[in-house]
């Protein structure tokens, strides 16, 4: 079992790892919003943050410049969150 010490770490790092990709997001869309105003669960599409298929190619191209993880068109359900971005990218990393 891990120590608190270790979960916390691990939080912490999940937190920082969300605001980097709240950050890109922003900034590749250039949205005219602050990235901490993007919930880390907020629907990034539909009644979220209303992003289009335009957006979600331009945040593919993104996070292969930023972590090295490759996105295809045909996972555009991961980009429903930040935290299902982010988990799909740690898929990719860790495999």
């Amino acid at each position: 079992m891990q120590d608190l010490a270790t979960i916390t770490e691990q939080a912490a790092a999940r937190r920082a790892e969300c605001g980097r990709l709240r950050a890109i997001i922003v900034d590749r869309l250039a949205l005219p919003i602050d990235p901490d105003w993007i919930t880390d669960d907020q629907p990034l599409f539909g009644r979220g943050l209303e992003l289009d298929s335009v957006d979600a190619l331009e945040l593919m191209v993104g996070i292969e410049d930023e972590f090295g993880a490759a996105i295809t068109d045909d996972e555009t359900d991961v980009f429903g969150s930040v935290n299902a971005l982010l988990d799909r990218i740690h898929q990719e990393i860790d495999a």
